[in-house]
């Protein structure tokens, strides 16, 4: 991939706050139709219950690292725990020693990550979500 490197962010949200969650995914999606940030570029449905690593329900969204200071800022304000990483080629540190935390963060369950090497992440960065 050439370019500004790929990045992610798992929104998480408990039931109680799906409300909210769908909010804040509104408002993300109307930056990305309006070109607001122009390099986000997915906005992720919402996931109900765990999916893949992530042991509650969230959404995700891709951008690049140009669009990280205003994603950080968005998310910050919301209030919501939020994990964010890069996409390389080694899933397992995306999600780990690569990451950074937005609030308290979560047990990821590590045994779900493709080995080092073929990050699946990589192949739909911007096309779909989990």
């Amino acid at each position: 991939m050439t370019g500004p490197a790929p990045y992610h962010a798992h929104i998480y949200y408990q039931p109680d706050a799906r409300d909210q969650a769908e909010r804040l995914r509104a408002r993300l999606c109307g930056h990305l139709h309006a070109g607001e940030i122009p390099q986000l570029l997915l906005v992720g449905q919402l996931k109900d219950g765990k999916a893949g690593p992530h042991p509650i329900s969230q959404f995700e969204i891709h951008f690049t690292e140009d669009a990280l200071s205003a994603v950080l800022y968005l998310i910050k304000a919301s209030g919501f725990t939020a994990l964010v990483h890069p996409l390389t080629n080694d899933d397992l540190a995306d999600h780990t020693t690569l990451a950074h935390w937005i609030g308290t963060p979560l047990d990821l369950d590590l045994t779900t990550l493709d080995p080092p090497g073929r990050n699946q992440g990589v192949a739909r960065f911007g096309k779909s979500d989990f």
